[in-house]
Order: C-alpha cells, then sequence, then structure tokens
C-alpha cells in the first residue's frame, strides 16, 4: 500500500485524526491525570530523541508513545470505531508521531502509517463486536495494539516474516480491563498509551528476530479464545482481511463532539435540541426516558446507583443518568463538564434520578448509535426527540468548522491563538511535508519548542 493507494476520504479523514488527537493530548497536558503522567515520566525515563506532545520532554521512542497516546484519552474525548468500540486513533496517532521524530519521515509516510494501523485495529475488532465490554474488557486494549504494531512495522521497513512475529509478539501485550469503571478510578485512559507502546516494541522485537505465535488470532490460546472462552460466539476471522485495501472499515468511527462514552452522544444530541428549542426549564423536569439498545446497558446504565452518584469525571463519562443531567441543567456538555462541583450539584443529581431507561429490542447493534429522549415535565407536557445516527458518524459527520472548533478549544490552554494556527495549518496541509515530526514541534508552547 502506498500514499497514492489511499481513497481521497481516507486521507482527509486521517489528517483530521492526527489533528484530533492532538489537540486531546494538549487538553490532557492540563488535567490532573495528565500531570500524574508528566510527573512518572521524568522519574522513569531517561531522554531519548521523542518528545510529549505539549511538554517537550525528550523520552524514549515508546515512553513517548505511552505518555502522548494516553494524554489523548484524559476527556474520553477521541474518536472510535462505531462497531467495535475501538478508540483506534489515539494510539496510531500518538505511536506515529514518536517515530516520525527516530525515524525522519515524510508526511505522507505518516499519513499511511496512521490510515493502515487504524484500519487494522478495526477490522481485528469487528471479530466479534459487541462481546468483550460485556466481560469487562476494554476493546482499546485489546485490538489497538494489533494496528499499531503493524504501523510501526511499515515505518520501520519489516518484511513480511517479521511482521508476523510482531502481531504474533503483541498479541502478548493486549491487555485491558475495565474494573475502573466500577469505582471511576484512571486506569483506563492508559490503554491508548500502552497499546502505543506495546505495537512498538513488537515491531522492533520482529525486526530483530524474536518470534510469535502464527495463530494469534485464531489459534488455541490466541486472543479471542484466551478472552472469550465461550464457543458459542461467533466469530467473523475474515472480516480481518476480506477486501483489504479496499474497503476501510475505519471509514466508519466517529469524532466525537462530546467528552462522554460514545454511545451517549445521540441522546446528548437530542436532549439539548429539545431544551434549546423548547426552552426547557430543568426545575421543571420530572422526569427523562431513554429507550436503549440492550449492549450500551452494562456500559453505561448500570449498576444504577453508580451512574446516578459518579464519584469522579471518568465515572461520568461512563454514566447515562448523571450525564443527561448535567446536559439538561449546564445547558452545554464541553471539555470543562465533569467538574467537582457539578458531581454534587443537587440541581443535576435530582435529575440523574430522575433519568429512567428501558431496552428497546428494535434498536441497532453496536454498528450504529441511535438514541432517544422523552422528556415529561411536572404539568404532564411531554417533548420528544430522536437522533438515528451518533453527529460525527460517516451517516452524520461533523463539518471542518466543527472539528477545526474542538481541536482549537482543547489546544488552548497550552498553545497561543498563533500557534494553533499554524498547527492546524500544518496538519492540514501534512501530505506535503518532508518531515512529519513538524507537528510534535508546533504543538509546544514557545518556550518548551
Amino acid at each position: 500500500m502506498r500514499f497514492e493507494d489511499l481513497p481521497q476520504d481516507v486521507v482527509s479523514s486521517t489528517k483530521y485524526r492526527v489533528l484530533d488527537v492532538i489537540g486531546l493530548a494538549l487538553a490532557g497536558v492540563t488535567t490532573p491525570f495528565g500531570e500524574s503522567l508528566k510527573s512518572a515520566s521524568a522519574a522513569m525515563n531517561p531522554p531519548g530523541v521523542s518528545r510529549l506532545l505539549g511538554i517537550g520532554q525528550h523520552v524514549g521512542v515508546g515512553p513517548a508513545a505511552f505518555v502522548n497516546g494516553a494524554l489523548s484519552q484524559a476527556l474520553e474525548f477521541d474518536d472510535t470505531h462505531n462497531e467495535s468500540i475501538v478508540h483506534m486513533s489515539s494510539p496510531a496517532v500518538a505511536a506515529a508521531l514518536a517515530l516520525a521524530e527516530s525515524e525522519k519521515i515524510s508526511g505522507r509516510e505518516l499519513i499511511t502509517a496512521v490510515a493502515l494501523g487504524n484500519e487494522i485495529s478495526c477490522r481485528v475488532g469487528s471479530v466479534a463486536p459487541g462481546q468483550f465490554h460485556r466481560r469487562g474488557f476494554h476493546p482499546t486494549g485489546l485490538f489497538a495494539p494489533f494496528g499499531t504494531a503493524y504501523l510501526a512495522g511499515r515505518i520501520l521497513g519489516l518484511n513480511s516474516q517479521q511482521f508476523v512475529n510482531a502481531a504474533g509478539i503483541v498479541g502478548s501485550f493486549a491487555a485491558g480491563i475495565l474494573e475502573c469503571w466500577v469505582d471511576g478510578t484512571q486506569s483506563k485512559f492508559l490503554h491508548p498509551g500502552w497499546a502505543a507502546q506495546s505495537g512498538i516494541t513488537a515491531a522492533y522485537l520482529g525486526r530483530a528476530g524474536t518470534t510469535g505465535p502464527l495463530a494469534v488470532f485464531d489459534g488455541r490460546f490466541g486472543l479471542f479464545a484466551s478472552h472469550l472462552q465461550d464457543k458459542t460466539v461467533p466469530l467473523a476471522f475474515e472480516r480481518i482481511t476480506t477486501e483489504l485495501g479496499e474497503h476501510w472499515e475505519s471509514q466508519h468511527a466517529s469524532f466525537k463532539p462530546y467528552p462522554v462514552a460514545h454511545v451517549i452522544h445521540p441522546y446528548l444530541d437530542a436532549l439539548l435540541k429539545l431544551r434549546a428549542t423548547h426552552r426547557i426549564d430543568p426545575a421543571k423536569v420530572r422526569e427523562i426516558i431513554v429507550p436503549v439498545a440492550g449492549f450500551i446497558v452494562g456500559i453505561v446504565c448500570e449498576p444504577v446507583a453508580e451512574k446516578r452518584r459518579p464519584n469522579s469525571d471518568s465515572h461520568g463519562r461512563v454514566s447515562m443518568q448523571y450525564t443527561l443531567a448535567e446536559a439538561i441543567v449546564l445547558g452545554e456538555l464541553g471539555k470543562d463538564a465533569y467538574q467537582p462541583a457539578s458531581l454534587v450539584d443537587p440541581r443535576i443529581l435530582r435529575l440523574a434520578d430522575a433519568v429512567t431507561y428501558k431496552v428497546d429490542p428494535s434498536y441497532p447493534g453496536p454498528e450504529r448509535f441511535k438514541g432517544a429522549v422523552q422528556v415529561v415535565m411536572q404539568d404532564g407536557t411531554v417533548f420528544d426527540a430522536i437522533e438515528e445516527h451518533n453527529r460525527g458518524s460517516a451517516e452524520n459527520p461533523m463539518t471542518h468548522a466543527e472539528l477545526v472548533g474542538k481541536f482549537e478549544r482543547n489546544a488552548e490552554g497550552v498553545l497561543d491563538a498563533q500557534q494553533r494556527k499554524r498547527l492546524i495549518e500544518a496538519t492540514m496541509d501534512l501530505d506535503n511535508a518532508v518531515q512529519a515530526s513538524v507537528l510534535v514541534e508546533l504543538s509546544l508552547p514557545k518556550a518548551r519548542a
């Protein structure tokens, strides 16, 4: 696969995905989670050739990919492949930018590598969609390492046998449990970084001659047999390779207009439209009823007591009840949502208790995020709205202005207006860049560049 072989829509969307991830990493730098990453990185890592986005610390290629990938999910704001629910771009872009500083690749080479890495992550995640979340595994931690291994292998020039070994090796690194959803802790945010670092590590090992199992996907102890342990689950292994390079599954990945679990997005759009159209007074709302697909219940609806009283921002980001309540009370859900004061606001908590869900068997599976809300007022008035496709999806895309605006808001705490402008322009012109590492340089505040 060459850059010239990529469809134009894949090139265009990949540029936006690169810009999106850089902006999210810059937003992550300013969070308490980002501070913990900076502190840990400074303690663990000797100087190296790659830099941390928005920070400038020089570390090794793997550590840079780890920190940058983790930073980009600090707000639960990175793009997601709808069917597999893999956050594929945050690890891919983090890995590619880290390697861009060591391997001196061009912008076209970076776009091609990220596009291919994203495609592999989505395809591996599509073998058994919906089966991993329900078992407490994070798809990003399990599937994105394969995408980054192929991405890194391409940049490092692996031959076919070395690729086979890298894929086999990275299967042993694929990991990510979701116990943090129970108590609102932060370990899930590390998974894109771990996936990025794992892929790079596996590619270097494969190139050096370390061997990995050929049947890493479909073997007796392969990824799916070991993690699912249920022979009744249908496994579509052919989805990994069918029409590879012709059909782009990654184009069915959605950008996020809200910093919250993706399955909640259509409900947010429906609710906020109702609030604006009918000038709804949150104090006069009696109940908010939401029909849901069965597969999202264990992700964002239950256990009900936990979802209605999240104890941290990360806990709130995977709660249907709390998220809808904050959105209707405050009238928005942006970068600064889920503040400590909001998590204990009695107005929001009253409405979190007023959100009820019901499983609707007619709702689609994970391939399409549909949402609807019914707002019942205290006087009996009822307002309804339906969103057939989440905004940011291929069927309901975000505009150039929306995607650039999102980047601007995420990056403004680290870069000034002129720096943001230069970074946007450089990313949109990435296919003409001699050195892709220019994006890392432009991500640094002047004092750190």
